[in-house]
Parts: C-alpha cells; sequence; structure tokens
C-alpha cells in the first residue's frame, strides 16, 4: 500500500524575500515606462528595436515582468541608455560628492559662509562667461519654440538655428528616418555634435531643441552650461492641439492613448525641463503675449539693444 502523502511545504509568507523582489521588478519596470517615456517612443516602437514583444513590454512596465540581463540590456541599448539606468539605485553619492562633503565637515564653522560665497561665486562667473548671449529653448514639441524663437532672434537680431534642421542637412534626411535607420544612439550623436558646432560659431543666438535633448544627460547638461536656457511650456491638452494643428503627431501616431503618451513624456521630462534658467508657460496665450513675455526674459540674460 502507498505510503502517506506528504504535507505540500508552506509558502513563504509575503513581506519577505517575494515581496522585496515583487518591489525590486516593480521598480525596474517605472525605470523602463519613464526612459521611453523621457525619449518620447511608444511601446510599440521600444518593442521593434529591442526584439522583446509589446506585450511582454506592457509586463514588464507595469512589474509584472522580471526581465533577463538580455532583454534588460537590449531595452537599454533601443533607450540608448546604460542599463544601469534601468536597474534601482541603492544610494549612495558620488566619490567626488562625499569628498567635497568629507572636506567641508571638517572645516571650521566660521569658514563655511566664505567657503559657500567662493563656490557660488566661481559657478556664477563660469556660467555667465560660458552662456555669452545664447538663448536655447527647449519643452515639448507644440509649445511653440519654433515660432517664439524665430520672432526673439528677429528682435535681437541673431541668428535662429533650430538643432534638428542642422541634424537633418548633417545626415541627409529626415529625423524620423535617419532614427529608424540609424537609431536613436546615432541620433543623439549628430544632436550632440551639431550643438558643439553651434556654440562654437555663435556667440549670440537664438536655438530650439528637439524635446527629447533632456534624455541625453550630457548634451543636456552642455546646453544648460553654454547657454541662457528657457522652459517653454504649455498644458498637455494645448501640446495636444497645437501639434494636430501643425499636421505632426509624431511620435504618438497610430497610438490610441496618445493623450496619456503626451501627459507621461511631460511627468517624465519635466524635472529635467526644470533645470532651465527660466521656464514660459504658453498656455491661454496669444502669440504676441508669450512673445512679450519671453523678449522679458531675454532682456535680462542679453540686454534690450543689441
Amino acid at each position: 500500500m502507498p505510503g502517506p502523502k506528504a504535507k505540500p511545504k508552506p509558502r513563504e509568507k509575503s513581506g519577505t524575500t517575494p515581496a522585496g523582489a515583487d518591489a525590486f521588478t516593480a521598480a525596474v519596470g517605472g525605470l523602463v515606462r519613464s526612459a521611453r517615456a523621457k525619449r518620447g517612443i511608444t511601446r510599440r516602437v521600444l518593442a521593434e528595436q529591442s526584439g522583446a514583444s509589446e506585450r511582454y513590454l506592457a509586463q514588464i512596465e507595469s512589474g509584472q515582468g522580471n526581465p533577463s540581463v538580455v532583454i534588460l540590456k537590449r531595452i537599454a541599448d533601443a533607450l540608448d541608455v546604460p542599463v544601469a539606468e534601468l536597474l534601482p539605485r541603492t544610494g549612495g553619492r558620488s566619490a567626488a560628492l562625499n569628498r567635497i562633503l568629507d572636506l567641508l565637515a571638517s572645516a571650521p564653522p566660521s569658514e563655511l559662509t566664505e567657503i559657500a560665497d567662493l563656490i557660488e561665486g566661481r559657478t556664477k562667473a563660469d556660467l555667465a562667461a560660458d552662456r555669452a548671449q545664447r538663448i536655447a529653448l527647449v519643452g515639448l514639441r507644440g509649445a511653440g519654440k519654433s515660432t517664439l524663437g524665430t520672432m526673439l532672434a528677429q528682435r535681437l537680431g541673431v541668428p535662429f538655428i533650430e538643432l534638428d534642421r542642422l541634424i537633418e542637412q548633417d545626415y541627409g534626411a529626415r529625423i524620423p528616418d535617419l532614427i529608424e535607420i540609424a537609431g536613436l544612439a546615432t541620433f543623439r550623436r549628430y544632436e550632440r555634435a551639431c550643438l558643439e558646432r553651434v556654440i562654437a560659431a555663435h556667440s549670440a543666438a537664438v536655438i530650439a531643441t528637439a524635446g527629447g535633448i533632456v534624455s541625453s544627460p550630457e548634451t543636456y547638461g552642455l546646453l544648460l552650461r553654454r547657454t541662457h536656457t528657457v522652459w517653454i511650456k504649455a498644458r498637455p491638452e494645448e501640446h495636444m492641439r497645437r501639434v494636430m494643428a501643425q499636421g505632426d503627431f509624431r511620435p504618438m501616431a497610430q497610438n490610441r492613448e496618445a493623450m496619456a503618451d503626451l501627459v507621461a513624456i511631460l511627468d517624465a521630462r519635466s524635472a529635467d525641463y526644470a533645470r532651465a534658467e527660466a521656464a514660459l508657460d504658453t498656455s491661454g496665450d496669444a502669440e504676441q503675449e508669450s512673445f512679450e513675455k519671453l523678449m522679458q526674459l531675454a532682456t535680462r540674460y542679453v540686454g534690450g539693444n543689441r
């Protein structure tokens, strides 16, 4: 006769390792979703470029999927980010920042004010020299960067430069074709090279950038250091209305959740856009009203008469 059945092992209670693993995969999914939104690409496009199915990507982004290292590497390559950016950070500061904090901790309290003044003075002096009379406009498509940038350049008597147009001239094709054929990483390299060339050639200019420039830390950092950067923003419904009026629905074409994607893109990029020197909300304003507000900002940076 068969012996007694073995009792099943009790399941592990939630709150130990499985809970930690669930939290980790949820955090990975959030980072993937945020990185995709910041770059303004749909899940379908990411699926095509990474080789992962759209359904699997949806599971990963919702925290229900557990991607392998290989899949995560493919996703990172398609998004043009290091794999580390798709992994939750465990805390800790950079070695340089730790060194600075250690030095400050050992300094006498009476000298801290002088040290702070030195750092602030050095930073402001360097930035003032580097930025010259360049004004860069950042923000999502539909905010009014091209229209307002053209008007501002004419008023100031300086060149108006659209980075995307320079990239298309260099590559010999439209931006969507460049990304489809050569990939996002190639586009970002062209973007960085064009920005460096513009800065080297023009001490005074109005520069309009692509909305996704914030997804490239090095290029965006260069822009912030070398230009007076203004975030041109608007409410999501304003962005959508203006983009549709222009007949340009990238990257939301054939996407039934266009507004949700647009809101996600804005949410993912807002913190980076907010690093700009100033912000101008064009929501509800007539074109001339927005321009006069931008002109006031420009006068503060480069003067009204040149």
